[in-house]
């Protein structure tokens, strides 16, 4: 799969299926590689699916010299999708970073966004998540890849989901894994969190949005996706009572990819 060099850095990316294009952004991870089973079930069967490795993750590599902030993050998959030549894109931001990209590339480029679905996210941060998100650097730095990994799985799965699939969710082949003698690149991607702000002008996204709020997440929960929900015009939000951070189980992954290809469909 190839590389490009986009803003200031070489930026690894994959492109599967046919269709018309869906941009899909993750939390602090990748897609690309051996991730493809984590995307909805039969999406690279009906769209253009267009993935990319974060700075400095996996075959991507970052330029230090530069602040990581949510805007350089969104300016690298601008760059991408003009690399590329693709005009309106359904942007799928899942699971907290991913959706911050979305939307900021929403406001800055209404002609790139056809559409924009966000789960797990924020607009704003106040002192409990700045405070989360701080924990996952120190644990990360100060006791290790996989402490990090028990405490943000432990806070991303419900307790049931959780007990029945702890073997794979935990070790390096487990959630997370990208990070994985990154702690630098992981810290960077923690600074461009706990500095996103867009809630003022979240007015501006002009393409149809949906805003998925997980009622059972521990950190992404209500409290930070109806914000986003309430800021953009005409945006339409779902509560799903049963879901935590991450879209877990069969049942659950089925639902999902129900109400995605629904809401693509439908734009």
């Amino acid at each position: 799969m190839p590389t490009a060099f986009i803003n200031g850095h070489n930026m690894y990316y994959e492109i599967l299926g046919e269709g018309d294009p869906v941009l899909c952004m993750g939390g602090w991870g990748t897609f690309c590689h051996d991730n493809h089973h984590h995307l909805a079930r039969g999406l690279t069967d009906r769209y253009q699916v267009i993935l990319f490795d974060y700075r400095g993750i996996c075959d991507s590599d970052d330029d230090l010299s530069q602040p990581s902030t949510m805007a350089l993050h969104a300016d690298d998959a601008i760059g991408l999708l003009d690399h590329l030549q693709l005009k309106k894109v359904h942007l799928v931001g899942l699971v907290g970073m991913g959706a911050c990209i979305a939307q900021e590339m929403a406001i800055r480029r209404p002609d790139l966004a056809r559409s924009m679905l966000n789960t797990g996210a924020w607009c704003e941060v106040d002192d409990f998540l700045r405070d989360q998100l701080e924990m996952f650097r120190w644990l990360h730095r100060d006791a290790g890849f996989f402490a990090f990994q028990k405490a943000v799985t432990l806070l991303s799965f419900t307790p049931e989901y959780y007990n029945l699939n702890k073997d794979k969710l935990l070790g390096p082949q487990g959630g997370w894994k990208e990070l994985k003698d990154r702690y630098e690149a992981h810290s960077r991607l923690i600074d461009a969190c706990v500095n996103f702000n867009s809630r003022e002008r979240l007015a501006n996204v002009k393409c149809p949005t949906l805003v998925i709020h997980a009622a059972l997440d521990q950190v992404t929960s209500p409290r930070t996706t109806l914000p986003i929900e309430h800021a953009i015009p005409g945006a339409v939000g779902e509560t799903w009572d049963d879901l935590a951070h991450v879209v877990a189980g069969k049942e659950q992954k089925i639902r999902f990819c129900e109400r995605l290809f629904a809401w693509l469909e439908s734009h």
